[in-house]
């Protein structure tokens, strides 16, 4: 039987259609997941893509936070439902408490978009086991409330207990702190990230392929289980 992959529309979502792809390119069935809609249709995982959720006019991810789907998509993830987020659904992520922190404007307070270096600093996630810790990949990057921020004792736990999943290698694109481009819950089934994996899954349209590895990864893993 196929494994199964939903991926969340939000009013603004745009990089939905390329994160099913992403799955269908992996081996997966990706399943397509209304933002009213509670139900799951029986997915395996979880995507939150990329986009402007509600248009982020009050805080980015924090009416999409209230979204029927994501009562369902909390509870599974507290279940141990692999969910990954990227970009505005990293934003969903911390709005809706699966992880810590926020994510706010850009230090220059400009948009940028560029393909980014990434150095993966935990390769035990659901999200990224086909990395090794250590290897750096390049993916596309864009976001004008990218900036990963968190007081510094959540930093020194995330530190200190291997969750800091992805580290911005170069110069730091939006002031993250600590580097930060991507983080996992204590349990690592729920990740999210800035930069765009599912950008970065063919060659005719990404910088390099470096991205399809979340979505096989989470495969395996859900194969395995």
């Amino acid at each position: 039987m196929t494994t199964r992959i939903g991926v969340v529309t939000f009013p603004g979502s745009l990089d939905d259609h390329d994160a099913r792809r992403a799955v269908r390119l992996a081996g997966g069935e990706p399943v397509a997941l209304w933002h009213r809609d509670r139900d799951l249709k029986q997915v395996d995982a979880v995507v939150l893509p990329g986009g402007f959720s509600y248009g982020d006019y009050l805080r980015c991810g924090a009416i999409a936070r209230f979204s029927p789907v994501m009562e369902s998509v909390v509870e599974q993830a507290r279940g141990g439902m692999p969910v990954l987020g990227i970009c505005n659904g990293f934003q969903v992520l911390c709005e809706s408490h699966l992880l810590p922190g926020a994510l706010t404007r850009n230090d220059h307070l400009h948009f940028i978009c560029r393909d980014q270096w990434l150095k993966v600093e935990n390769a035990g996630t659901a999200w990224t086991s086909d990395y090794t810790e250590g290897q750096e990949i390049t993916v596309p990057l864009k976001n004008g409330e990218g900036g990963f921020v968190a007081d510094e004792r959540t930093l020194d736990e995330l530190e200190a207990e291997g969750r800091v999943v992805f580290r911005y290698l170069g110069s730091n694109p939006n002031g993250s702190r600590r580097d930060i481009a991507g983080i996992t819950n204590a349990a690592g089934n729920v990740v999210g990230l800035m930069p765009h994996p599912e950008h970065a899954v063919e060659p005719l349209t990404g910088p390099t392929t470096d991205g399809l590895g979340f979505f096989t990864s989470v495969l395996k893993k859900l194969v395995q289980a």
